[in-house]
């Protein structure tokens, strides 16, 4: 059984993985059967001349996976050989929006079949990601987190101390934050992530020329949210305002009482508010795309279809960048790529 169990000394994989690996593989291939004995932690650290703790950290995580089974007095054995994957994958969302399943979709699939990646939403609530963070631990490959959170008063927070340090934990060999950088957490590890200040700047000034027709710009902004929007979005509109010399406003949602005027660009970032934006120039005199501009966050085909103009990251990329560092085995920080897509509404 030790001989069936081989560890490569060059390859960049952890070792505790490649014990896991192996164990998989031949329980795949039907060199180690359901009821085999496995070697003991002991004897295993011995003839690998690996440290108890990585071989005992193989073991505790086979044994989540309900792949081993301790007999008490007896050892340990293995229970079965229905595996889905070689690579196990919890991918925690803050929320199940049609924008980060296009992230966790792009990453699967970039993955392939060998990787099986468990989908899970925390709802922005600290107290339920650290109860499945705590639920989880050691028991998957790789974590991959979005980490966005409210506070008491429904405001957006990207991480708490609670948050910071049960990330910490995990080795940051198996940790991939992604989609925001605003965080506290050390280390070096895979980062995908936008820059909410400064994308929301660098996508307006392409749009110059057509905001230049504008003579006020007005972002709604819901400050306080169930699900809450970053924080330095708001930063780069009023940075890139004052850049600029626009007059500006912010409002906090479009409501029957929104006044509507003239030579203005409506930002808006929920669906309602964009919503409730266009049905008010239609019901007035002004002219979507002349006299009132409206851009939106984050692309959608019924988007294309209007020609609304949309600020847009990059969902696809974002999971695809994550998935390529964890098959090749690289540790980098990226920022996904963020544009402006001009249509008929400005």
């Amino acid at each position: 059984m030790v001989d069936l169990i081989k560890l490569d000394t060059e390859s960049v994989v952890p070792k505790y993985l490649q014990i896991i690996n192996s164990i998989i593989t031949n329980i795949s291939e039907g060199n180690i059967k359901v009821g085999d004995k496995i070697p003991s932690i002991n004897k295993l650290s011995q003839k690998t001349y690996l440290s108890r703790d990585t071989v005992e950290r193989a073991y505790s995580i086979l044994k989540k996976r309900k792949v081993l089974v301790s007999v008490h007095g007896k050892g340990t054995y293995i229970a079965q050989n229905q595996l889905i994957s070689k690579i196990n994958i919890l991918f925690l969302v803050n929320k199940l929006s049609p924008f980060k399943m296009k992230i966790y979709n792009s990453f699967s699939n970039e993955m392939g079949a060998d990787c099986h990646v468990d989908l899970h939403s925390y709802h922005c609530d600290e107290t339920l990601f650290v109860e499945l963070m705590e639920k989880y631990e050691s028991s998957y490959d790789y974590y991959v987190i979005m980490p966005h959170f409210r506070t008491k008063n429904l405001a957006h927070i990207s991480t708490t101390e609670k948050v910071t340090k049960i990330i910490n934990k995990i080795p940051k060999d198996d940790l991939i934050i992604l989609d925001n950088k605003d965080h506290a957490i050390e280390g070096n590890f895979i980062e995908v992530y936008q820059d909410y200040e400064n994308d929301i700047v660098t996508a307006l000034e392409k749009g110059i020329e057509s905001i230049s027709k504008y003579n006020k710009l007005t972002i709604v902004y819901p400050k306080n949210s169930f699900y809450p929007y970053h924080k330095d979005i708001l930063k780069g509109f009023q940075k890139y305002c004052n850049q600029n010399n626009f007059k500006f406003e912010i409002l906090e949602e479009v409501t029957n009482e929104t006044k509507l005027e003239d030579k203005t660009v409506f930002i808006t970032i929920e669906e309602s508010d964009l919503v409730n934006i266009v049905n008010k120039v239609k019901s007035s005199n002004y002219s979507l795309g002349t006299d009132i501009g409206v851009i939106s966050y984050n692309d959608t085909p019924l988007k294309q279809l209007l020609g609304i103009t949309v600020l847009s990251t990059d969902f696809d990329n974002m999971g695809q960048q994550a998935a390529n560092m964890i098959i090749n085995n690289k540790k980098e920080k990226v920022k996904v790529p963020f544009n402006l897509i001009e249509r008929e509404s400005i």
